[in-house]
């Protein structure tokens, strides 16, 4: 699944910069190619409306060992919140694939933002902090595929309870053919290195195997994946709704829309292929959510570690490369810390509220929150 040795335990420590260097912004315009699941630009409308405290501050979340029932019948699960009290870790990637037909032009603004807010808000140490940027001149600290593997391993490495790891992604994301048949809607879901021409992408399985997996009980990991079809991107098991906090369930028909659209414009216009495709997926879809399989693979994603993702978008969606304040910055990256800079004490669902609340002024996306185990949205988040 790895490519030559880059799956080998990263022992080098890296050596983050000092501060970030000053924000560049990139004029050459994104031009995605078909099927590639682009970033968008778009353009700002109107000004953002932040989001707001909640009613009733949020309860601090239990921090002792628990075990829970899923859905009520489902299998058994014990966890373990952390209190973030321990070692505070960050990884934060920022692709503008710069000189490229591809080229994006926030997302390098939107490592050195969400620096900038690690640090001066939640107690992050410069030291603690690495990333990986496209207008780096040292080697290591260009993400490439090998440096973003590695990265991730030493993001996780000697994790403990308590602790709390943070790890961001700005960049092209995208989606590929399931292999293994862990995916309902029949596709993995990716993001894309600097040189994934040459090496490919990293696949969600694969994220997840590194980031998820290794961590123990009471470790927190906060993932931000500001990029297109980011919905499950790290194959976290338990998606929420932004309208009251309860658990997600798949809907085969729902998902499939785009495909039945297509179905029927392939029909008008005489493409074979097109109808062909469309009716491939909706087979994948139903093939990957029928009998125990849905379940097995659910059981299989759970961590007794504390892994909580907001991603900007659904699957099906795509994510804006924007402008606001006259600066390009990815939306989602912008809507997290303009919430949490207004009003830092927030619950996760008054979070996620207010991150689409910031979006919905001028986005068709919709962020989504996931989670390793079951959470009780309406507990403060912490990080």
């Amino acid at each position: 699944m790895f490519p030559g040795n880059s799956h080998a335990t990263y022992n080098n420590q890296y050596q983050p910069p000092s501060g970030p260097p000053p924000s560049q912004q990139y004029s050459r315009p994104a031009a995605p190619p078909p099927n590639w699941g682009q970033q968008q630009q778009q353009q700002p409308q109107q000004q953002a409306q932040y989001g707001r405290a909640p009613a009733q501050e949020p309860p601090m979340p239990s921090f002792s060992m628990q075990t829970q029932q899923v859905n009520g019948s489902g299998p058994v699960q014990q966890f373990q919140n952390s209190a973030c009290n321990g070692t505070k870790k960050a990884l934060l990637i920022g692709i503008n694939y710069i000189g490229t037909n591809n080229a994006l032009r926030g997302c390098i603004n939107d490592a050195h933002n969400m620096y900038n807010y690690l640090t001066q808000a939640q107690g992050y140490k410069a030291e603690d902090i690495v990333m990986l940027t496209d207008d780096q001149r040292e080697l290591v600290k260009v993400p490439t595929k090998a440096n973003m593997i590695r990265a991730m391993q030493w993001l996780v490495k000697d994790a403990k309870p308590g602790d709390s790891l943070f790890f961001h992604y700005s960049g092209h994301g995208g989606q590929e053919e399931d292999q293994d048949g862990d995916e309902e809607d029949g596709f993995d879901d990716c993001i894309y290195p600097v040189d994934f021409q040459q090496s490919g992408s990293l696949i969600d399985d694969v994220m997840h195997d590194i980031m998820v997996r290794p961590l123990p009980a009471g470790c927190r990991l906060t993932c931000i994946f500001d990029s297109c079809h980011s919905g499950t991107v790290l194959d976290l098991p338990f998606c929420y709704r932004a309208q009251d906090g309860g658990i997600k369930e798949y809907n085969i028909w729902k998902e499939s829309s785009g495909d039945a659209m297509n179905l029927v414009t392939g029909y008008l216009t005489r493409n074979p292929a097109m109808m062909f495709s469309s009716v491939s997926s909706v087979f994948k879809r139903v093939k990957a959510s029928t009998g125990n399989r849905a379940e097995e693979i659910k059981r299989a994603k759970m961590s007794p570690a504390d892994v909580i993702m907001f991603s900007g978008c659904k699957d099906s969606q795509t994510s804006a490369d924007a402008s606001e304040a006259g600066t390009f910055t990815g939306a989602l990256s912008y809507a997290f810390i303009k919430v949490m800079s207004q009003s830092p004490v927030q619950s996760y669902l008054t979070l996620l509220q207010g991150i689409r609340n910031v979006l919905a002024q001028k986005y068709t996306q919709k962020p989504q929150l996931s989670s390793s185990h079951q959470i009780d949205p309406n507990i403060r988040f912490i990080m």
